[in-house]
């Protein structure tokens, strides 16, 4: 497990299961927030990595979405450290079980059903910050889909929004994505946040993600025959 510093309060904790897995872990003045749960097996590697960081207890797991390899480190960290996990309201029946992922055969059982709560909002139906995280709902890989925008340290968390190779953009898994057409559309975040560094799950960092944007919408809405000016 390697752990790297990209921001002030972030920390980059990532594993290998034949593609990097990527969770992070937020620092602020209540203790430590984590970014994603990955595999089970990072569970103890991901407590070791909190309790050096010196940074505060774990305070808290937010979820980009519920798929097994965001998810599978919940239940350990939940019975050990008594932590809330948070996802949002739309993501939490898929990931309980209750309903079939959008193209899967099977629903899956990832999370309890009752453990997840979801995400805060205000009166305006906007998500509300968590630890200097701003959420922000990004269908199409997944229905609840959501990535975190730390806006102090300019760091957008994009979890399955893209995947990445050699600091470019790239598409998001095909085989587990459930609207491609939709996960291009809520790609133009991007745009709108401007961050200086993004991250995801499964790839590098992507640094100039804002001049990439553009033709990485076009080109992907090609392969996909998805119409941007209509979707």
């Amino acid at each position: 497990m390697k752990v790297e510093r990209i921001s002030e309060h972030i920390w980059s904790i990532r594993s290998w299961m034949l593609i990097p897995v990527h969770v992070w872990a937020v620092a602020d003045e209540e203790g430590v927030t984590l970014v994603d749960a990955g595999m089970p097996f990072m569970a103890k590697g991901i407590e070791n990595v909190v309790d050096q960081l010196g940074a505060g207890p774990l305070r808290r797991i937010l979820l980009t979405h519920g798929h097994s390899d965001h998810t599978g480190s919940v239940k350990a960290l939940v019975e050990r450290r008594s932590i809330p996990v948070y996802a949002h309201r739309t993501e939490i029946p898929y990931m309980e079980g209750q309903l079939p992922y959008p193209r899967r055969k099977k629903a899956e059982k990832n999370v309890t059903p009752g453990l997840a709560q979801a995400l805060g909002e205000n009166e305006h139906g906007q998500l509300m910050t968590v630890a200097g995280l701003r959420p922000y709902l990004t269908p199409g890989h997944s229905p609840g889909h959501v990535v975190y925008f730390h806006e102090e340290d300019q760091v957008l968390l994009a979890g399955d929004l893209f995947t990445s190779k050699k600091g470019k953009l790239h598409r998001p898994m095909p085989m587990f994505t459930a609207d491609m057409g939709e996960a291009i559309q809520s790609s133009a975040i991007v745009r709108e946040l401007a961050p200086r560094r993004l991250e995801v799950c499964h790839g590098g960092p992507v640094m100039n993600a804002v001049e990439q944007l553009d033709a990485y919408m076009e080109k992907t809405a090609r392969a996909y025959s998805v119409d941007l000016r209509t979707s």
